[in-house]
């Protein structure tokens, strides 16, 4: 059976995840926060940033609302006809069924259409959404090669990191303003790559922090990595905790390992490049282990010095 013709993505890890199937050449409508893939021009975005709201759809508009956590162009999704949707899951948060969205989406856009959700919380939910992408794409197999090729590079890196005698405590700030701690895959990062992590338990949503709290945590490492921002955006968030009191006596900035990282880029990518982070992270926790990643990701991190 062939696959979808007419791809849409709502979500940049899922723009990862088609392109790394291979799909790059059915794309022909992304989010506006989704990267344009290498090599092709820009493509038409469906999504506009949430000052930017319109009108909700009229037929089941709560159920349509769920397709996206940006509002929808929906004259532009009707004219793309895609038979394919990927996004990210909304449904949990509003309450809609999966079945109450596809019926919204086929009704609104008049043509059969089919919607993949990702579901990312844990790692594992991201080996899951390849794996489900590639099924409905009809690239099982181009799946199942793109999960051995990641999970061997995971094991490289736990085959070094499981000897560790000791191991450092890792803070991941999502934000300043308030003081957000990571959640979701975060603390399986941490984990795989050699640390004690301070994030969220894993699978859980991030969540405010009190300054105090981390000061008693006394992380070995800080790495502040807000939700799309550049890699200027994260250092620019990172130096404002300098204003806090005591923050010349967390262990982390007295040892100088304190790191802005691109979260537009990394971090929060849950699709094939959430292996990429781990390389990251293993790298700036363990550079005599792993200092060869610290090359590759170069462009997307930046230490900050006391």
């Amino acid at each position: 059976m062939a696959g979808p013709q007419r791809i849409v993505s709502l979500w940049p890890s899922a723009t990862d995840i088609l392109c790394a199937l291979g799909l790059e050449h059915c794309l022909v409508g992304l989010s506006h926060v989704c990267d344009t893939p290498p090599g092709m021009p820009e493509l038409p975005r469906v999504t506009l940033p949430l000052p930017q709201a319109l009108p909700a759809a009229p037929l089941l508009p709560d159920a349509l609302a769920s397709l996206s956590m940006y509002p929808l162009d929906l004259a532009r999704l009707q004219a793309l006809q895609p038979d394919l949707i990927v996004t990210q899951d909304q449904t949990a948060v509003s309450g809609v069924s999966g079945a109450a969205l596809l019926e919204a989406t086929r009704r609104s856009l008049g043509a059969p259409v089919d919607v993949v959700s990702l579901q990312p919380a844990l790692l594992q939910d991201i080996w899951d959404d390849i794996y489900r992408v590639g099924v409905a794409t009809g690239t099982k197999p181009q799946a199942m090669t793109l999960l051995e090729t990641l999970f061997a590079r995971v094991n490289t890196i736990v085959a070094e990191s499981i000897r560790l005698p000791a191991l450092p405590r890792v803070a991941i700030l999502t934000d300043v303003d308030p003081l957000r701690l990571a959640g979701d895959w975060f603390a399986d990062l941490v984990q795989l790559a050699g640390g004690v992590s301070l994030v969220q338990p894993a699978g859980a949503p991030s969540v405010v922090m009190p300054w105090e709290t981390l000061q008693d945590s006394a992380p070995d490492v800080v790495v502040c990595s807000p939700w799309g921002a550049s890699l200027q955006q994260a250092q620019a968030a990172l130096l404002r905790l300098r204003a806090l009191p005591r923050w010349e006596a967390l262990p982390a900035v007295q040892q100088a390992r304190v790191y802005a990282v691109e979260g537009q880029a990394l971090l929060h990518r849950s699709g094939p490049r959430v292996v990429e982070s781990l390389e990251l992270l293993a790298g700036l926790m363990h550079p005599d282990l792993f200092g060869e990643f610290l090359a590759s990701t170069a462009p997307f991190y930046c230490q900050i010095t006391p």
